[in-house]
């Protein structure tokens, strides 16, 4: 299949498994603790991206294993455990839309640490989307308790992992294969989300009761496919597309998310979809302006030529 065609079919299928993620987590959390759902997770992934990556993992240098441990934890096994307790507290469409702050984090770190440029597009991006992440925040508490500041927060603090870890890929680890790196970071991982789901005192409870298995259930779903299959597929996207392209999933993932959240029941007032708006046209703003950049760029190359 062209490579034209097959480019949509991978990020529709990416947004369906991404943006189904926090209804799996919600409904992981029926039958177990935020500790419990974020060790599963991790444990299934593990197994799954080990058993395909193995030999990947054998041809990383010993001087890459300490930016891969870094990777691992900050952008994989903090933000898995932060979205499991904002979950207990935030609706998983609400957590959908603070994951799309990523982009958004990732320029704003880049800036401050690892001497990325701003222009005055980057800015307002910035400037309407964090706009709109402080409103979400501040109207979700209203509207389901003030106790919801905390746990909104929670998946403000999982988006900042995730783009501290971009920037760590681009400078650390930009010349080893994803897959690698990805199969690599969760090897590591795997002991750590062991020691958690043994400590959290899983094995001490009634393991044949149905919501507990149905739960588990849902995150091995999850972990293979939202981690582990889902990692794959973008990983390939990368590579027969271009950066532009794969960051639509930001847009089209919290509709899917939305959508699982109204079909199980949660309700959104009007003030949240407005900021959730605003946050997804900060990041879009963001993008297109990283697009201009980078076609200017390319234009220059071109002429120096």
């Amino acid at each position: 299949m062209a490579a034209g065609k097959i480019k949509w079919i991978y990020l529709f299928v990416l947004s369906l498994i991404w943006g189904s993620s926090f209804i799996l987590i919600k409904k992981g959390l029926v039958g177990l603790s935020p500790l419990q759902v974020g060790a599963f997770r991790v444990i299934f992934a593990a197994l799954f991206l080990i058993l395909v990556g193995f030999r990947k993992i054998m041809k990383l240098k010993a001087s890459q294993w300490k930016w891969i441990i870094v990777s691992g934890f900050v952008g994989s096994f903090f933000p898995i455990f932060l979205f499991a307790f904002a979950e207990t507290k935030i609706s998983s469409g609400i957590a959908s839309i603070l994951n799309a702050v990523t982009p958004l984090m990732t320029l704003v770190l880049g800036v401050l640490f690892f001497q990325e440029k701003m222009n005055s597009n980057k800015a307002i991006g910035v400037f309407v989307g964090l706009i709109g992440t402080a409103g979400l925040i501040f109207s979700n508490a209203s509207f389901n308790g003030s106790e919801n500041y905390l746990y909104s927060i929670l998946g403000v603090l999982a988006a900042v992992c995730y783009a501290v870890n971009v920037n760590l890929l681009k400078r650390y680890l930009n010349d080893v294969p994803a897959i690698a790196v990805t199969s690599g970071c969760f090897s590591v991982l795997l002991l750590p989300a062991l020691f958690v789901l043994i400590w959290s005192g899983f094995f001490n409870e009634n393991l044949s009761n149905i919501e507990l298995q149905q739960s588990v259930g849902f995150i091995a779903i999850l972990g293979v496919l939202g981690t582990g299959v889902a990692m794959i597929m973008f990983n390939r996207l990368v590579q027969i597309t271009n950066p532009v392209f794969t960051s639509s999933v930001t847009y089209t993932m919290p509709i899917i998310a939305l959508g699982w959240g109204i079909l199980d029941n949660e309700v959104f007032s009007l003030n949240q979809l407005f900021f959730a708006m605003l946050v997804i046209g900060g990041v879009l703003i963001v993008n297109r302006a990283k697009a201009i950049s980078m076609k200017r760029n390319l234009s220059k190359n071109r002429k120096a030529d």
